[in-house]
């Protein structure tokens, strides 16, 4: 019989238990273990969650007797009775996958309240005001989360009430108003969807359901999507006891982090509230309180809160972020798990706890997320501008610093504008009063957040924190109207449209745009940078075109150029003419006329490289792209170009009708252009081999690595290879200049036919775009309208363009490196593209024995520290 519910004090955490009870009641029951004060309950498995979907939402095999079995045994310990009216047990209901996904899915609180529970309640806690809070609060979560009855209209008879009594908060209500407003939610439950179900048993199950449910929200599948986590995980349910923050003013509720989630700095970092329950809290109705002040307000707690920061850490040996209540001051702990940071904060986290001694060098790269280094690698606002526009009057507001960084946008006041503006290619800031779970689509999109209301805790301040994004949380000096699309700070207005810039560290909104500056690697980031080295195995290279680009990804710790495509450096200033000269001439003589006014242009450019790149690899395509590319599509540019040229408008259009392919990406371009055109192969080994004896002359070391594209058959490589070799004779450079002739793997068939290739090249670097494109048969410019439904039903786990296709195209790779490995046992093989800079793909060249990765500059260190995760994982 499989058992589909544990007791918190039945198991522990591991990983295995992460995935079948969900982290949050791994981690309950982990807390149980080392004795912190976690009120009783039990968790239902993820694997009864799966099976409720493949079932029909139907309840798997016995999964309601354990329940029952498994409630009673609470009950036992606790000496209550759940329903029962005089001594009623009551519990919460939440959430919990094997990764946190903060606000996404369902939890309902309080629940087991009817009209003769709260009595009982009431009685037994001496507190009337608490009980009758406690079950307005339930039929208001339990009619919107299980119910489906709009939170709105809920909340519009809160404000209704709040109003007619004068009040501003709902803590100010009476237990007598309470009661009335109870009899209000009934009665809108009634209209909406029949009779609230007064059975406990009865909630309990349908709020088991709702949790269910809650993993396939649109919110919650966009999270995973966004965060590339399982779509088949599951969620598990934690049904616990409740404790109540609402039952007066020696209560409260709090969440808390052991480090300060946005610096990484050693503090009692966290807020809490009097007199309330969790959601309070990061709802951001009501502005919390640094934790340190419970010092003076609940000194006792506040003793045992320090003790247990230290306590988890020393446990978990990691930042941990945790959410407490107090009831009648005393402490329990509801839940912790690994807390969300930025990278700045992940990174000091990993090298302080280093420092410290709790954590070893291996420890501390693996805590990294790879991806969460692009938050360091983009810019931040320029310390002197913003100052001089503060001066003119630029700042309008100050909130709170929730998540550092820069944003430059326009404002927007919806998730929907925020899609709908980057979709089209605009930054935005995305403003509202605060933020919902509802609104991830928009915050994924936004280049920052600016909500009037939370704190360092709320929603907006937690995603944002996960994602990277710029975010100033709880901004009261800002009143927001989100319908009319403006809002207003003292005495100005903003309206959706117009710019502002967020400074995150800071907390402050500015009007107008501020310039940023670019970053740099340095201090603690510098620091684990080079433990990440110490580790890795595959070189990492970069994808750069321009002596500035190869010279940021240097400073960034490329070891070489991985792939310059030497078509960017045609569409440059005069040299289009040239190279539209060189595509009209009618005659190899004209052909060759175009390209010599090329060539100085093009050494030109790998001179520049050679000297930036000194003594390390620079791998130069050759060139790849069809040539219609290179011809202008408007009536008006080919019209000019027909009076430069001197040839008739007609001509040109009958060249570009000519030119034109059905399918250009499997037409006429890479190696196919060297084969009917040579000279231009010719001209460009020229251009590199000249400007590498030049930069040599120079006293340098340029190492140039010619590289033949889109080769599906070894006679190909031989027929370039021979102009190459030609070329490099003429020049002299054999024996003078360390260059090497490798090829570019993106056909299949070349993958398959790789040992009649290997012993022709002494290096192969794949070109993953096109390998996919062909291998997978997807137009990678058409793809993305049905790619998405494709990973959302799970037939390919991430979308393959941007994630290497491991079981399909990875296959390919393998078979070809193992047939080159044979042939050629010297042969260099690496890969380039924005796969080169992806995570998981670079741990799959690890496993595959590439030599090397190439990506783009801003995603160098991205690779390193994959690579170096990689060969840790390997040694395990």
């Amino acid at each position: 019989m499989k058992k589909y519910v544990y007791l918190f004090d039945e198991t522990k955490a591991s990983d295995e238990t992460v995935i079948l009870l969900g982290n949050k009641g791994a981690q309950l029951a982990e807390m149980t273990s080392i004795g912190l004060p976690v009120p009783p309950g039990f968790t239902i498995t993820t694997e009864a969650c799966n099976e409720f979907y493949k079932n029909d939402k139907n309840w798997p095999g016995n999964l309601k007797e354990q329940v029952q079995e498994q409630l009673a045994k609470v009950e036992k310990k606790m000496g209550k009775k759940f329903g029962d009216s005089e001594n009623p047990l009551l519990f919460s209901v939440r959430s919990g996958s094997y990764v946190s996904m903060p606000g996404m899915m369902d939890t309902v609180l309080n629940l087991g309240l009817n009209d003769q529970t709260v009595k009982g309640l009431a009685k037994q806690s001496g507190n009337e005001r608490g009980a009758y809070d406690s079950y307005r609060r339930f039929l208001q979560m339990f009619g919107d989360v299980v119910l489906g009855v709009e939170h709105s209209k809920f909340e519009g008879a809160l404000s209704t009430l709040k109003e007619t009594r004068g009040v501003e908060f709902d803590t100010d209500l009476s237990a007598d108003d309470l009661k009335e407003l109870i009899e209000t939610y009934k009665e809108i439950i009634k209209k909406e969807t029949g009779d609230f179900p007064n059975s406990p048993e009865e909630q309990l199950e349908l709020s088991i359901n709702a949790v269910f449910e809650s993993w396939n929200t649109d919110r919650a599948v966009s999270y995973r999507r966004i965060n590339s986590l399982r779509s088949d995980a599951g969620t598990g349910v934690n049904v616990q006891v409740m404790v109540f923050g609402n039952f007066g003013n020696d209560c409260g509720t709090g969440v808390g982090f052991t480090r300060n989630p946005a610096t990484g700095k050693k503090e009692h970092y966290g807020e809490y509230l009097i007199n309330a329950q969790g959601e309070d809290v990061v709802a951001g109705l009501r502005t919390p309180q640094p934790i340190d002040t419970l010092k003076k307000v609940m000194p006792e707690a506040y003793e045992e809160l320090v003790k247990i920061y230290d306590k988890l850490e020393k446990h978990y040996k990691d930042m941990q972020d945790f959410e407490f209540t107090i009831e009648k001051e005393k402490l329990y702990m509801l839940q912790t798990r690994k807390g969300k940071r930025t990278a700045p904060a992940a990174l000091k986290i990993a090298v302080d706890m280093f420092n410290e001694g709790l954590i070893d060098k291996k420890t501390a790269v693996m805590r990294i997320d790879p991806n969460s280094l692009n938050q360091l690698l983009h810019k931040r606002l320029d310390t002197i501008a913003k100052e001089k526009m503060i001066e003119e009057g630029a700042l309008l507001a100050k909130g709170l610093p929730a998540s550092p960084g820069a944003a430059v946008g326009t404002v927007v006041f919806t998730a929907e504008k925020a899609v709908e503006l980057a979709e089209k290619g605009d930054k935005v800031v995305l403003v509202r009063m605060e933020t919902s779970p509802e609104d991830i689509e928009g915050m994924h999109v936004a280049q920052g957040i600016l909500t009037a209301r939370g704190g360092m805790t709320s929603h907006a301040a937690v995603v944002a924190r996960g994602m990277g994004t710029c975010c100033v949380a709880g901004c009261a000096d800002i009143s927001v109207n989100e319908e009319e699309g403006f809002f207003k700070a003292g005495g100005i207005t903003i309206k959706e449209g117009e710019y502002i810039t967020l400074d995150g560290s800071t907390g402050e909104v500015m009007k107008g745009q501020i310039p940023t500056v670019e970053p740099d690697i340095s201090g603690d980031f510098g620091k684990l940078m080079s433990w990440a080295d110490e580790f890795r195995k595959l070189s990492v290279k970069t994808n750069a075109d321009t002596p500035k680009d190869a010279q940021k990804a240097k400073d960034f710790g490329a070891e070489g150029i991985g792939l310059c495509r030497t078509e960017h450096m045609f569409f440059e200033g005069d040299r289009i003419k040239a190279v539209r000269e060189m595509i009209l001439a009618k005659t190899e003589e004209g052909r060759h006329k175009a390209l010599a006014k090329l060539e100085p242009y093009q050494q030109e450019d790998f001179e520049g490289l050679f000297r930036v790149m000194d003594g390390l690899p620079v791998i130069i395509r050759l060139l790849d792209p069809p040539l219609h590319e290179f011809l202008p599509k408007e009536a008006e540019d080919i019209e000019a170009l027909s009076k430069e040229m001197e040839i008739s408008v007609q001509e040109i259009k009958d060249l570009i009708e000519d030119l034109h392919e059905f399918n250009p990406m499997l037409g006429f371009r890479g190696c196919r252009l060297g084969v009917q055109y040579p000279e231009i192969n010719a001209m460009q080994t020229r251009a590199i081999l000249k400007a590498a004896i030049k930069v040599k002359g120079e006293g340098k070391n340029p190492m140039p690595w010619i590289e033949i594209p889109l080769v599906g058959h070894v006679k190909e490589v031989e027929l370039i290879k021979g102009i190459i070799e030609k070329e490099a004779e003429m020049l002299g450079a054999k024996g003078k200049i360390k260059y090497k002739i490798g090829t570019m793997i993106e056909v299949p068939r070349a993958a398959i036919t790789a040992d009649e290739i290997a012993d022709k090249v002494e290096f192969m670097s794949f070109g993953t775009n096109d390998l996919t494109q062909m291998g997978c048969g997807f137009s990678r410019d058409d793809s993305g309208k049905f790619l998405k439904k494709y990973v959302e039903y799970g037939i390919y786990e991430k979308d393959p363009f941007q994630s290497i296709d491991q079981e399909g195209i990875g296959k390919l790779m393998k078979i070809c490196i193992e047939h080159s490995r044979k042939k050629n046992p010297k042969i260099h093989i690496g890969i380039c593209g924005e796969h080169g800079g992806e995570p998981e793909s670079v741990k799959f060249c690890h496993k595959s024995g590439l030599n090397e990765v190439s990506c783009s500059p801003f995603r160098v260190p991205i690779a390193r520290l994959a690579a170096a995760q990689a060969a840790i994982e390997d040694k395990k």
